[in-house]
């Protein structure tokens, strides 16, 4: 990979304009709706072309949860029909809250892509930076890109219990949630045992954009983060925990994502629940 996961709207400008321009896939997608393509249908980035969550970047939803990982070759399938190739840079982006674009940096580098980053601030800084956006459909090349699990550390059930109680594992979703007073998705509110709540939405400043390194340092460490414990990060379905692990990357942690997050914990009715602000 490059050395930041980032990229900036004026820095993307310049490298669209280049002779070897990166992949665009536009990602944008919201919990409930409305659907992300008609967003893309409105308007998007020059050249980038439309990628869904629930088909493309997640499997179907059941047994490992709402949003387990999509199945190699369905992988594959979905990345060369939107025109990935592995010797070409590719740089994701929603519409700014950085949820489905760090899924998708997250699932293309869990599945061996070199070199994929984020828009940071997404589609709404690019439109304030003053860039163009249209409405035309690219002429899309078939890619060649080919899934190879594995490049990033993943944890199953068993595993997230086990690191909740040797290690440090990060709840990022909101308190509310953390605590099971209120659960608006999932059938049972509350949290793992032992987890500790960090709300990924302390990752980005007002603008939308990633807080610098520095500060995601501090903020996690203030929550124990310290670089010696391994550390896991789950949410509701493995989608805003992606985000979580790429503020970590920034910070220059290494985590572990729990794909099938809560969704996949309260299917199992035989596993423990913990409510409230304690953490175990």
């Amino acid at each position: 990979m490059t050395t930041s996961p980032l990229v900036q709207p004026a820095e993307l400008a310049d490298e669209l304009r280049g002779e070897r321009p990166p992949t665009l896939l536009d990602v944008r997608w919201w919990l409930g709706g409305p659907p992300g393509v008609d967003a893309y249908r409105a308007g998007h980035l020059p050249g980038a072309v439309f990628v869904d969550l629930e088909t493309a970047l997640s499997g179907p939803p059941g047994e490992g949860g709402r949003h387990p990982l999509p199945g190699q070759a369905d992988f594959t399938a979905a990345m060369r029909r939107s025109g990935v190739f592995r010797d070409r840079p590719v740089v994701v982006y929603d519409d700014g809250d950085a949820l489905p674009a760090a899924r998708a940096w997250w699932c293309l580098w869990y599945f061996g892509h070199p070199d994929v980053r984020l828009l940071d601030g997404g589609f709404q800084a690019w439109q304030r930076a003053g860039l163009p956006v249209t409405t035309d459909l690219p002429h899309l090349v078939v890619g060649d890109f080919a899934a190879e699990p594995g490049h990033l550390d993943v944890l199953d059930a068993g595993g997230a219990a086990a690191l909740a109680r040797d290690g440090l594992l990060l709840d990022v979703r909101a308190p509310e949630r953390y605590r099971g007073e209120h659960e608006p998705v999932d059938p049972v509110g509350g949290h793992l045992p032992g987890a500790v709540n960090v709300p990924a939405a302390l990752n980005r400043g007002e603008d939308g954009r990633f807080r610098d390194p520095g500060e995601l340092r501090a903020a996690f460490a203030s929550a124990g983060v310290d670089g010696e414990r391994p550390v896991g990060a789950y949410c509701g379905s493995g989608v805003t925990a992606a985000q979580q692990v790429l503020a970590l990357h920034l910070a220059g942690i290494p985590a572990a994502l729990y794909v099938g997050s809560w969704s996949d914990w309260v299917g199992d009715p035989s596993r423990p629940v913990a409510t409230g602000g304690d953490p175990g």
